[in-house]
């Protein structure tokens, strides 16, 4: 179908992972946001122990790219120092809005399947889970 040669298996396959859905109103950190755009709406929780994020949980009302980006993220973070944690978003989400050729922080090379030409219109939805995460670490 259109829909599929739309989407790549790789980012359904990503967003089949659902592991990290489902909050459990256990956290250090919390925030919600809303794509004005597209109204794709985000829920995280953010667990830490010792300056590291221990896990992250996430409910969507949103697209298949908003979910395939908040499952990657939810486990790409785990075990990592919140400040690197947010130095590399902040880059990664640099790297996403603009056409530049940065480097992809390593950690989150696999994000490199979202920027292309066929997403364009969908780098909002791709970086609201980027988001909720930051403002969820700025408290």
């Amino acid at each position: 179908t259109i829909f599929q040669k739309m989407i790549s298996n790789e980012i359904i396959k990503i967003a089949s992972n659902t592991s990290n859905v489902g909050l459990t109103n256990k956290y250090n950190y919390k925030s919600t946001k809303k794509n004005p755009m597209c109204g794709d709406l985000i829920k995280i929780e953010l667990v830490s122990k010792k300056s590291k994020i221990s896990s992250m949980k996430y409910e969507t009302e949103s697209c298949i790219y908003c979910e395939a980006a908040a499952s990657l993220l939810s486990v790409k973070i785990k075990d990592q120092s919140i400040k690197i944690v947010k130095t590399e978003l902040a880059k990664l989400k640099s790297i996403l809005l603009n056409d530049s050729n940065l480097i992809f922080p390593k950690r989150f090379a696999k994000f490199k399947l979202f920027k292309n030409k066929r997403n364009t219109g969908r780098f909002n939805c791709i970086i609201l889970p980027i988001d909720a995460v930051l403002k969820a670490l700025k408290k």
